[in-house]
């Protein structure tokens, strides 16, 4: 639930403060994408977790925008150390989602921006700047805004496993026993696909699939998807159930009823 201390001129504000700072982002992140003297270095230890100009330009000038207008609020960052919050709220942000996706110029990376308070995100905005698709949640709005104009959100009604379609970002997903855990979920769908990232949490909202289901996520991954996901009538836990947390599991479903045959299976 929104924070109570937001009153409703807050929420207008929050709103379109969102949007402003999605906008920045875009306009940040574009000249990058496919461009050919794009360079990633690798965060990790470990295999490759790429980051690139077109990341820290974005999270730079959302930081810059949030610290002009509501300096009092906290930050929470992938490319950029964590600012305290003096409100009680905190933007979590993703500059890019998807940076091996970008790298590939494949347009299913996205932007992803969160407001939350002590009882987690409530505002959240999904952001494709290519194909200029936007998908809003919270503070009483669910909407998705693009190339065919603007529609409501609303979650899917699919009920039966064998009728849901269940995405993934890696098929590799997690520990050997998190992959055990998702066979049994995929084994049961209609369809499985693979490599969405963020988007795929934008076309749960939507109403076009059913489940994302993941492993080793960090709060800025889906903190976003969260929020809208919620507002579009989804339910979004871990894998046990409750809300997400340090395990980095998510559980994201259409409705309840769904969410509890996939939470089952995952549980064994």
């Amino acid at each position: 639930m929104p924070d109570p201390r937001l009153t409703l001129s807050q929420h207008a504000e929050m709103l379109a403060l969102i949007e402003t700072l999605a906008d920045h982002a875009r306009e940040a992140i574009l000249p990058w994408f496919r461009n050919p003297d794009l360079g990633a270095a690798n965060k990790a230890c470990n295999g490759f977790d790429p980051v690139t100009q077109a990341d820290r330009a974005a999270e730079q000038i959302i930081r810059a925008t949030l610290l002009q207008h509501r300096p009092q609020d906290g930050i929470l960052g992938e490319e950029f150390g964590p600012k305290a919050s003096e409100s009680g709220l905190t933007w979590i942000i993703d500059p890019i989602d998807g940076t091996r996706g970008f790298l590939a110029g494949t347009p299913c990376w996205g932007v992803l921006i969160a407001l939350a308070d002590g009882d987690g995100p409530f505002l959240g905005v999904i952001d494709q700047p290519y194909i200029s698709e936007r998908f809003l949640g919270g503070l009483g709005q669910a909407w998705v805004a693009g190339p065919q104009g603007r529609k409501p959100l609303a979650t899917r009604g699919t009920v039966e496993l064998g009728d849901a379609i269940l995405f993934t970002t890696f098929p590799e997903i997690g520990t050997s026993a998190e992959q055990a855990a998702f066979t049994r979920v995929s084994d049961s769908a209609r369809l499985t696909r693979y490599g969405m990232d963020c988007y795929a949490y934008a076309l749960l909202a939507a109403g076009h699939i059913d489940l994302v289901i993941e492993a080793g996520l960090n709060p800025y991954d889906i903190a976003a998807p969260i929020a809208v996901i919620e507002a579009a009538g989804g339910i979004v836990t871990d894998w046990q159930g409750g809300p997400v947390g340090a395990s980095g599991q998510v559980l994201a479903a259409a409705n309840p009823v769904l969410h509890a045959k996939a939470l089952a299976l995952l549980q064994g």
